[in-house]
């Protein structure tokens, strides 16, 4: 059965951000959407998804038109959607979120063991076994919980399987796993929609590849047909010449005093023994598989986790007065206040220095709050005054950096600063993280994309199983050689 989106509209408060959608996808194709943040994936997505109503424009199988009002009404269909932005209940473990509403009983109960082993299974089938389904999901880093989250789409067995963004923070294995996911479903005749900025995996993964530009479908082609230049230039409109700024190749090339020392710093069960120095002028790379303690680490750096060995800041607090900044892997959940407003979000870490007594000096933060938009090039214009969460996930990201940099920060530390975010985005990142480095700002940058880590960087530091297996200079460094110490 076929599945056509025709000349589907959609708006907002009277702004169309979808104008006249035509495409269609067949069973055990993998129909791979690129485009720039802001082009209007995410509002198909939703479509797709029942969240929100088209405006006009239908949608069927083959000829039987669909109508979507509620995400059950997609469910009811046979779409199953996995959103960019993670939907687990926190504090319900990974069985209970796998089979909400559906746990097996006995004598009119939940039979636990029971539901654990069926979630085990299911987990097992799908290349993700390394998942307890007894713990918490808070207590899984956010790549685990996008394993979680796929694995819990898959539960229905879904005829259109819709993945936004699902490899944004996997890497190694996990990534493996995911691309033999899909292809079993190709298999079985599931249609996979896949939303991706990591064009190489839209390349070696896709039948089909339609590229969206401010709501228009602008180019269907094929990956025997295209490259990453030519996909580039169709999203953005224009040639992106160089993906990563020139950086000074070694250590020895970027005199700075030390920023920020560790000396054998850990924590029980995530990491241990970790020592280095971030020097002022330097972007360090941080690259591990999922469970290295990477993310655990930069906790810990930044005061929002304790050590058990070493020394680290107290609390956030401490750290930003010490002159230390991070973004987070997860934008919604700890970067962003999704209801409030840019100005609001941007305005969070200054705003007891533009309060006059008990009050906010808004003259003074909207021209601090105003400088930062135009410098990071935040869209769309005049977007102070809008809720954050109807910006595109790459202008989220820029919100994110700019509420840190408004604290004048010395060390920067970024996880994940790329996750979600287009190529012609990703470029005004790294130009503003290498500029920042180049001032003399000291940055590390913890990555699950292995070409970025080492193509944004000057030297890389790889963790595996909580501890530092190796440090190697960025330039003349191969994946392979990364992967070998990340797994080994």
């Amino acid at each position: 059965m076929t599945l056509r989106l025709r000349d589907v509209h959609k708006s907002y408060a009277g702004v169309e951000v979808l104008h006249g959608v035509t495409l269609h996808g067949e069973p055990g194709e993998v129909l791979a959407i690129v485009g720039a943040n802001g082009a209007g994936k995410s509002t198909l997505i939703k479509v797709l998804a029942g969240v929100v109503p088209m405006s006009s424009g239908t949608l069927s199988w083959d000829d039987a038109e669909l109508t979507l009002r509620t995400p059950h009404d997609a469910h009811a269909a046979g779409i199953r959607t996995v959103h960019q932005e993670l939907s687990l209940v926190p504090e319900l473990s990974v069985t209970e979120n796998l089979l909400m509403g559906d746990f097996p009983r006995r004598f009119g109960l939940i039979d636990w063991p029971a539901a654990h082993r069926r979630a085990g299974r299911l987990l097992e089938e799908i290349g993700f076994g390394g998942i307890d389904p007894r713990l918490k999901a808070a207590t899984l880093s956010v790549a685990r919980q996008q394993m979680v989250e796929i694995a819990k789409a898959l539960v229905s067995e879904p005829r259109v399987l819709v993945l936004d963004e699902p490899s944004a923070v996997l890497a190694g294995a996990d990534l493996d796993a995911l691309f033999a996911v899909i292809r079993r479903l190709q298999e079985r005749g599931v249609l996979v929609v896949y939303v991706s900025h990591r064009l190489a995996e839209v390349l070696e993964l896709a039948t089909r590849i339609v590229v969206v530009k401010d709501g228009h479908v602008v180019a269907t082609t094929t990956p025997d047909a295209t490259n990453e230049g030519t996909l580039i230039r169709l999203m953005a409109g224009r040639t992106v010449d160089r993906i990563y700024p020139e950086r000074r190749p070694a250590l020895g090339a970027l005199p700075g005093e030390p920023l920020l020392t560790v000396d054998g710093l850990g924590r029980t069960g995530e990491f241990d023994g970790v020592s280095f120095t971030l020097r002022a002028g330097e972007i360090v790379g941080l690259f591990g598989l999922v469970g290295s303690g990477r993310s655990e680490l930069a906790a810990c750096l930044f005061g929002a986790a304790r050590p058990t060995a070493g020394a680290a800041f107290r609390s956030p607090k401490e750290a930003i007065r010490a002159g230390v900044a991070m973004v987070t892997e997860d934008r919604a959940g700890s970067g962003l206040v999704l209801g409030m407003t840019v100005r609001d979000n941007i305005g969070l870490t200054t705003w007891r220095s533009t309060a006059r007594g008990p009050f906010i000096d808004r003259t003074r933060q909207q021209a601090s709050v105003h400088g930062m938009i135009e410098r990071l090039g935040i869209r769309p214009d005049r977007c102070a005054g809008m809720p954050v969460v109807h910006l595109s996930g790459g202008n989220q990201q820029k919100v994110v950096l700019a509420k840190w940099l408004l604290t004048g920060p010395r060390v920067l530390i970024l996880d994940e600063p790329t996750r979600g975010v287009d190529m012609a985005t990703r470029v005004e990142i790294y130009r503003t993280v290498d500029g920042l480095a180049r001032e003399g700002m000291g940055v590390l940058l913890i990555s699950s994309d292995l070409t970025e880590v080492l193509g944004a960087t000057d030297r890389v530091l790889v963790m595996r199983q909580g501890r530092l297996a190796g440090e190697l200079p960025s330039e003349g460094t191969t994946e392979e050689q990364v992967l070998e110490r990340a797994i080994a």
